[in-house]
């Protein structure tokens, strides 16, 4: 009997600790971020695509996708914050992948396949929100970051408004229906200023109704006055505008439309026609229907047309483009996404390298895209 309550009395010894460890389990990585205000999330985007036209070595009117034949690891993007409602905070948001090669900022290199997409401090109080450092810009529908689009491709309006700027940006907040943003840059995706001069930003967020939200947006300041307007302190500069209008209204539970308009100016720019100098410009717009086809199917047409009346944007003067763009998602948990895309792409000029070295007003393309969000 003694040594029958003497082992009772061992192994309680013993069990005691594992039974404290099991109660005390030991904390995960999201909670100990929850607990100390920082949240974490990110994603992976890899795809196939296929042209039949040579995008690689010939013209192309996209972003980030041309590629003739290819898998590519497009993104890979991870965005650390501690924003709270009152007081000081901040977020960081990298961009690894073939696209970090394409939204650098000046003077960055566009060889690295890495990229700080967005780095800076922040101060809240009551109805006002004051950035600091480098952040996306206020225009478009569409954004760098995939997971947060509804289509593979970009259109082309994403590529003819800046990436990011480096500055301060104030955002007024008084309701939840008005928003009102003004701030100060280094100009079009320039973390280095390429000129003297800075260019000042003012957004308009509107939410009548919940349903519907508009936001209107407008740059301007000094930029380079070149195709493309990549940034230089070499070349000639000029003061360029861009007036953006984005609406988006959801009709109800399974129906969403957008609309985006654009209008660009650029002074000083040399005319590709006469070599006299101008005020270049080009616009366009693009209309977008989504439609949820039950919880795990969604369906997105996208229709676009560009005119780059001086060939500021593309090089080719008195050209216009239109696209047609068919996305299939499926959506099988809230982690996992998997696109099917065709589009096409028509412009007035013969401008798409074909593999034979004509050339084409026509491009057509295919895509499929996984996206992985953690």
């Amino acid at each position: 009997m003694k040594k029958l309550l003497l082992a009772s009395a061992v192994s309680a010894v013993f069990a005691a600790p594992a039974t404290v460890f099991a109660q005390a389990a030991v904390p995960t990585l999201d909670k100990v971020l929850e607990a100390s205000g920082v949240t974490m999330s990110g994603y992976i985007d890899a795809a196939y695509s296929h042209a039949d036209r040579n995008l690689e070595s010939g013209f192309s009117d996209r972003v980030f996708d041309s590629q003739n034949n290819s898998f590519v690891l497009h993104q890979v993007g991870l965005t650390v914050a501690k924003q709270p409602k009152e007081g000081f905070g901040g977020l960081v948001n990298v961009t690894a992948g073939k696209d970090a090669q394409i939204i650098h900022s000046f003077p960055d290199s566009a060889t690295s396949t890495f990229d700080v997409t967005q780095a800076y401090g922040q101060y809240a109080s009551g109805s006002l929100t004051l950035i600091a450092g480098k952040f996306t810009t206020l225009q478009g529908t569409e954004v760098i970051a995939s997971n947060a689009n509804t289509t593979f491709s970009r259109s082309i309006l994403f590529g003819a408004v800046p990436f990011t700027h480096t500055g301060l940006r104030a955002t007024f907040a008084p309701n939840d229906k008005v928003s009102v943003i003004v701030g100060l840059n280094n100009g079009w995706d320039q973390l280095q200023d390429a000129n003297k001069g800075k260019t000042a930003e003012l957004g308009v967020i509107l939410t009548p109704i919940k349903p519907l939200s508009i936001t209107v947006s407008d740059y301007n300041g000094q930029d380079t006055a070149v195709v493309g307007g990549s940034a230089s302190p070499t070349a000639p500069q000029g003061s360029r505008n861009s007036l953006d209008a984005v609406l988006s209204w959801a009709v109800n539970d399974a129906l969403s439309l957008g609309f985006e308009y654009l209008d660009v100016s650029q002074e000083n720019f040399t005319s590709l026609t006469d070599g006299t100098s101008i005020t270049a410009k080009y616009n366009g717009y693009a209309g977008y229907v989504t439609l949820m086809m039950g919880p795990k199917w969604r369906g997105v047409l996208r229709l676009e047309s560009f005119d780059d009346k001086d060939g500021f944007h593309f090089g080719t003067a008195s050209t216009k483009y239109k696209e047609y763009t068919l996305d299939l998602s499926y959506l099988p948990t809230d982690s996992y996404e998997l696109r099917g895309e065709v589009r096409s792409d028509h412009a007035d000029n013969a401008v798409f390298t074909q593999f034979d070295g004509t050339t084409s007003k026509d491009l057509m393309t295919f895509a499929l895209q996984g996206i992985y969000k953690f």
